[in-house]
């Protein structure tokens, strides 16, 4: 499902129009952003639980040179899923 068909299931479901359920949607996702920078967790019960996590940095290897590389730190983003999720896809 592509974003713009999430939006039109949205906006059906919902009783929204396109442009309402555009909105909603870009507003969920900045507050799972929001959340994850300033909480590094976000859990939505049911659904599943968005986190970040700290990476060190390590080495790595450029596959089409073989040579050695470093990677650099970063913050990951997780998801696990929740279990009415996991429930409905089984």
């Amino acid at each position: 499902m592509t974003k713009a068909e999430l939006i039109e299931f949205i906006a059906e479901n919902a009783d929204l129009t396109k442009a309402d359920a555009g909105r909603a949607l870009e507003a969920m996702l900045d507050g799972i952003v929001e959340g994850l920078k300033t909480k590094k967790k976000v859990t939505l019960v049911g659904f599943g639980t968005f986190s970040a996590r700290d990476r060190k940095a390590r080495p790595g290897r450029n596959p089409q040179t073989g040579e050695t590389v470093q990677i650099s730190a970063r913050i990951a983003p997780t998801f696990k899923a929740g279990n009415k999720l996991k429930d409905a896809l089984n």
